[in-house]
């Protein structure tokens, strides 16, 4: 009876010591790699992949592959210099993972479910009740950071499967329907149901700090951002009510100054997320909106006052690519110049300046590049000989159906603003010059009509990065771009649009030089 009592005990303390989620010693990590090896029963594919996204500001992600041989195992071997997000990938299904030097993982899924069935054991780490007996002192370090990983990532498998996949558990489709009220009551549901999974499994399980504290911070900030975020997001949806006015309280929550530099969400991205739209929010309340000229400088400065740390030089960041994408390029270039002194270490600074210079061609501010084209009549006419006007510039291509939709709204929009300050500038990619050319004369096709001989090849095509077709683009009368990416034609709003772009340019450019001189 006492030797049971003693077994008991030192199974129970054995449990203590391994479950201690803060508590957990921290294994000496092998260097740099992180370990799957798995299982696939009956394979469709003949390929596995680990991708994860290193840098915050670049879309490309680093991908690992490995090839299933003919029993369905695999085994992939991925650098990895600290805990990271990641994703595995195995033909269109992608589940979440998580991984550090160390992690030493069995995988096994069904080849036509992985997302739903997929199962983590560690590899080299002794199992069944022995193991609880084990669990506390006689597991090494390494062994007991393997158990660690292969619960973090079964808790991803299990959280996805109750809560992400769940619909009842998100805001879209159904509970953005709401109204205030019932909405939180729907958010303090979930996040207490989410909080005690996590606390529960913690609890029964051993994680290591890095991951407890990235799953604490997934479900923290994930809520955040679906409260702050529901009074803009359903009056997207639910357009038929227009937009809610909330209770004097409702935004209350954002007065927590933890909130905005918490040492444990690290680079969670969630937390990120949340950042950027509280500093969106701020500045919608400051009266800045997004059509203003000052919208991003003033995010920019509101962001490097209220934030630290990397949380800062991350929102920056964030605030600068959209900057480079949708504001003018002397304040781009001015932001990315002061960022170039807080990122000392060049952390993220060389990824930011590629993306500025990716974009900085068609940024509003730029001068559209020239170019000089023989047009339907026969004669030539440049870009730049319409200075002076507001330029809408459409590139298209017969063959195009969608270009051909838009084309049919193209007389109507001349019509209403015909005597206005502005010349419709269609340029054809068609490789054939006669069908073009039959086609404006028919079909009196309005505005500028000119070809580029080579279509996507040809100089103009590769000036403007153009992709596909339609693109549009709104010019100012000074020569530079007004507008990367305006209202096609056949929308109902193109004709706003355009008749707010009359003297924007100028407008622009008063804006930055106040800004410039202090505001005085």
């Amino acid at each position: 009876m006492n030797l049971k009592f003693i077994s008991i005990f030192t199974w129970a303390a054995g449990l203590v010591l391994a479950c201690g989620t803060t508590a957990a010693a921290q294994a000496p990590h092998s260097a740099g790699v992180a370990i799957l090896t798995g299982h696939v029963s009956n394979p469709a594919q003949d390929t596995i992949a680990v991708s994860i996204r290193d840098n915050p500001f670049d879309p490309k992600e680093r991908t690992s592959y490995a090839r299933i041989d003919e029993k369905g195992d695999f085994k992939i071997s991925v650098p990895v210099t600290t805990s990271t997000k990641a994703d595995l990938v195995y033909g269109d299904d992608v589940a979440d993972l998580y991984l550090d030097p160390g992690t030493d993982l069995d995988v096994r899924f069904k080849g036509n479910d992985m997302s739903g069935s997929v199962k983590f054991k560690p590899n080299d780490v002794p199992t069944g009740f022995g193991t609880k007996l084990r669990n506390g002192g006689n597991l090494t370090d390494e062994q007991r950071h393997r158990q660690q990983m292969a619960n973090a990532n079964t808790y991803l498998a299990e959280f996805d499967e109750q809560f992400v996949s769940n619909d009842g558990f998100q805001v879209l489709p159904d509970n953005i329907q709401l109204y205030e009220t019932p909405f939180l009551s729907f958010i303090d549901y979930r996040l207490k149901h989410e909080r005690n999974f996590l606390e529960d499994r913690a609890a029964k399980q051993s994680f290591t700090i890095d991951f407890y504290n990235y799953a604490k911070s997934e479900v923290t900030y994930s809520n955040l951002n679906d409260r702050l975020t529901f009074q803009d997001l359903r009056e997207q949806v639910v357009n038929t009510e227009g937009r809610l006015t909330m209770t004097p309280n409702y935004y209350d929550f954002l007065r927590d100054p933890l909130l905005y530099n918490d040492p444990t969400a690290g680079q969670n991205e969630q937390f990120q997320e949340f950042l950027l739209n509280f500093i969106h929010y701020t500045a919608a309340q400051q009266k800045h909106l997004r059509t203003d000229p000052d919208f991003y400088p003033f995010c920019y400065t509101l962001a490097s006052k209220r934030l630290s740390g990397v949380p800062r030089l991350i929102t920056l960041g964030r605030i600068l690519q959209e900057s480079f994408r949708f504001g003018h390029i002397r304040q781009s270039e001015a932001m990315l110049a002061d960022y170039r002194s807080l990122d000392a270490k060049h952390r993220f600074l060389p990824t930011l300046e590629s993306d500025f210079d990716k974009h900085k061609t068609l940024a509003i501010g730029a001068h559209a590049p020239d170019f000089r084209l023989v047009t339907a009549s026969g004669d030539t006419a440049s870009l730049s000989s319409f200075q002076g006007k507001l330029v809408y510039l459409n590139f298209w291509k017969t063959t195009n159906g969608l270009c051909l939709r838009d084309l049919a709204y193209a007389q109507d929009l001349a019509k209403r603003f015909e005597g206005k300050n502005i010349v419709f500038v269609n340029v054809a990619l068609d490789d054939a010059e006669l069908p073009w050319k039959q086609l404006v004369v028919v079909k009196k096709l309005p505005g500028v009509h000119m070809r580029a001989v080579g279509g996507y090849q040809s100089a103009a095509a590769k000036a403007y990065s153009l992709q596909d077709v339609p693109t549009y683009l709104l010019i100012g009368e000074d020569g530079t771009i007004l507008n990367p990416k305006p209202k096609r034609m056949s929308s109902r709003a193109a004709v706003d649009e355009i008749n707010q772009s009359f003297g924007k340019a100028s407008t622009y450019s008063a804006a930055i030089t106040q800004l410039a001189s202090g505001g005085k």
